[in-house]
């Protein structure tokens, strides 16, 4: 440092001068690169400190920015009106390469719970809470009181919105003796026709996995599968859909402990938070480009689901 002239004053360093503009900008800045980099470990859902970051509280950190503009699609199973219109329910529709029927009526509890009425309540809750987080979700139904809409119909619903992700979800009819819920990942359909979302596809599988095993405390199914992912070729809504989908199938309605909590509205919220944790850290994932282009958006506006009376 040099030192001054004799007899002079020593010189002074000019005083930065920072306003509260600039003061807020670094701020802004700073809260958003801890946002960043608190998103970089949400897949592994660690903070660092052990525990676990749900994939909503990860998009918190955000204030729900993030995902804006996002596009998921909820898909409850089957349909309060399938059981009452078998002939409907029953007619054979393109499912990627062979036919198979429309839909079918969905498995039950001992005690008299359906698969429509859980799958429904499940998929608006779930809706509820990614809305807030600010996802625009499109359901395949309404409503629990229609007929399908059918297997084909379903995946066109996720095509022709481009969604980011879509999830079937469902509660399994298995054996009585298994229990337990798995995730199904599309294999590549006969048709050939969804080759470009099965790595994204499985992708999501894995998420959802992991984050629904951790909010329900529900274990891996026992009695099919392998560690909780089953991979298959025989379902049209998988065969036909152009962006990335899975079924999840969150327990055994035939299993009596399965059952208990499948009949419990609490589960069933745990159940919803599971499913938005994992669409989520998705979303996240993606870096919100979306899937590839298709081209579906061609097709028009998503078509709202045919009710039959």
């Amino acid at each position: 440092m040099p030192r001054s002239s004799p007899g002079s004053s020593p010189r002074k360093l000019p005083r930065a001068v920072v306003s509260p503009f600039t003061m807020l900008a670094v701020a802004a800045v700073l809260a958003i690169a801890v946002a960043v980099a608190g998103l970089a470990y949400w897949p592994r859902g660690d903070r660092g400190d052990g525990a676990r970051r749900s994939g909503t509280e990860a998009a918190s950190l955000l204030g729900g920015q993030g995902l804006a503009g996002r596009t998921v699609v909820l898909d409850p199973g089957h349909n309060g009106g399938n059981g009452s219109h078998s002939a409907d329910i029953g007619r054979r529709v393109d499912a990627g390469g062979f036919q198979k029927e429309c839909d079918t009526v969905g498995a039950q509890t001992a005690d008299g719970y359906p698969e429509h009425a859980f799958s429904f309540d499940v998929a608006t809750r779930a809706a509820d809470a990614l809305r807030a987080l600010g996802v625009t979700v499109i359901l395949t139904r309404y409503d629990d009181e229609g007929v399908g809409p059918c297997v084909d119909e379903r995946a066109r619903i996720g095509n022709a919105a481009e969604a980011d992700a879509v999830v079937s979800i469902h509660a399994d009819g298995g054996p009585s003796a298994g229990s337990g819920f798995h995730v199904i990942a599309p294999a590549a359909s006969p048709d050939g026709g969804n080759g470009g979302i099965l790595g994204a596809s499985a992708q999501l599988a894995d998420l959802l996995r992991e984050s629904f095993g951790a909010a329900t405390g529900q274990p891996r199914a026992d009695y099919l599968g392998e560690d909780g992912i089953t991979v298959r070729s025989d379902l049209g809504g998988l065969n036909l859909s152009r962006v990335p989908k899975v079924f999840l199938e969150c327990g055994n309605m035939r299993n009596p402990g399965d059952a208990a909590r499948i009949s419990d509205p609490a589960w069933r919220q745990q159940a919803a938070e599971g499913l938005v944790d994992g669409l989520v850290t998705f979303l996240a994932g993606t870096g919100g480009s979306g899937p590839p282009s298709t081209g579906v958006g061609a097709q028009g506006p998503v078509p709202r689901p045919r009710t039959v009376t």
